[in-house]
């Protein structure tokens, strides 16, 4: 097709620049990597942190071990092999060695036993089982309250955003300790009560008084943090153009929260998440050791502990024990946690 050039000093557009490209041009077209989706780009990301993967695969091992392991353990957690008392790790007590002598297969204590016979493998890892759905539970209380709550302040702002920020404040001045000292103290006849005398609530002894106030503390003041992040999300978010059309639409404000100020936050929530977890789990594990956790006869890290610290000088490996799972637990989620936060993070992005 031939088109004539205009006059130099014209301000007609030279129509020759708007010709179709050929096909030799489309084929000199280079790509550079082809498009990819925000949680794809996270992930590829993330595998190559070699670091955060490695915290993974341990976090993985932990999981198992937890989970999975105790289910065809041989030993119990909560049983007590008499002539078994204050056993080393791989040492046998004088009834099962004759059992070994006479041909029938005995398991090893993997980790020796305690005071009263009871197998410590298998208490570490229904310790370690405790501490994660601690972890995990509080986590996502923290998740769904302080994202929830942090929204609605983001998305009113003024004097609603005011109002909702010095609450927060005031929970901020709050003593987390005081107040589970005060909830078990509180808490512990009427609910003891209530699981003696009805079935269906059998499971708060179980559980134990000491951590149900863990919950409910965790709820009531740990989700402040979430809440100011969620928030100042939101204030960036709701300025944009598709929560604009979304208004001009007749979206309610429920609607424009979850269906697009959340989504389009749910990178740094699951991130910020995940960083909660272990401060969860070393919030249990302190509370646990100083007798303010999970009852008996059911373990926790950090009761481990505490029952190891009486025999440290002829049993140090009590003691040890749990302290490096909970060291390990909480360095593999703080490290994977930075992993995602890296990766997903769109600031961080090179």
């Amino acid at each position: 097709m031939n088109i004539k050039k205009p006059n130099p000093i014209s301000l007609q557009p030279d129509l020759s620049m708007f010709l179709p490209a050929t096909e030799e041009e489309k084929q000199s077209l280079n790509v550079m990597r082809e498009s990819v989706g925000f949680w794809r780009d996270g992930a590829r990301r993330l595998k190559k942190n070699k670091l955060a993967m490695f915290s993974l695969f341990i976090i993985i091992v932990i999981i198992l071990l937890a989970f999975v392991v105790p289910s065809f353990y041989p030993y119990n957690y909560k049983v007590q092999i008499r002539g078994s008392e204050s056993l080393f790790p791989m040492q046998y007590s004088a009834t099962e060695q004759k059992l070994i002598d006479s041909g029938t297969s005995v398991f090893p204590h993997l980790l020796g036993t305690d005071n009263l016979g009871r197998d410590l493998a298998i208490r570490m890892m229904m310790g370690s089982r405790i501490s994660l759905l601690v972890g995990l539970v509080c986590s996502a209380l923290i998740m769904l309250i302080g994202s929830t709550y942090g929204s609605i302040s983001g998305y009113f702002g003024g004097r609603t955003d005011q109002i909702m920020m010095r609450i927060v404040d005031l929970i901020y001045t709050v003593p987390d300790l005081i107040i589970i000292i005060l909830l078990s103290a509180t808490l512990k006849p009427p609910l003891k009560d209530l699981a003696d005398t009805n079935k269906a609530f059998a499971w708060i002894n179980v559980l134990g008084v000491g951590l149900i106030c863990i919950f409910i503390v965790f709820a009531l003041l740990y989700w402040v943090g979430m809440a100011r992040i969620v928030r100042s999300q939101v204030l960036s978010l709701k300025e944009q153009e598709y929560v604009t059309a979304a208004r001009a639409l007749g979206a309610k404000p429920s609607r424009i929260i979850t269906k697009h100020l959340l989504k389009n936050s749910i990178g740094i929530i699951i991130v910020t998440t995940t960083l909660q977890i272990p401060a969860a789990i070393f919030t249990e594990s302190f509370l646990s050791f100083i007798g303010l956790g999970v009852s008996a006869p059911m373990p926790s890290l950090g009761s481990l502990a505490s029952e190891g610290i009486k025999g440290l000088a002829s049993y140090p490996h009590r003691l040890l024990a749990p302290a490096i799972m909970i060291s390990l637990i909480i360095l593999s989620l703080n490290l994977f946690g930075d992993g995602l936060r890296d990766a997903f993070d769109p600031k961080l992005k090179k």
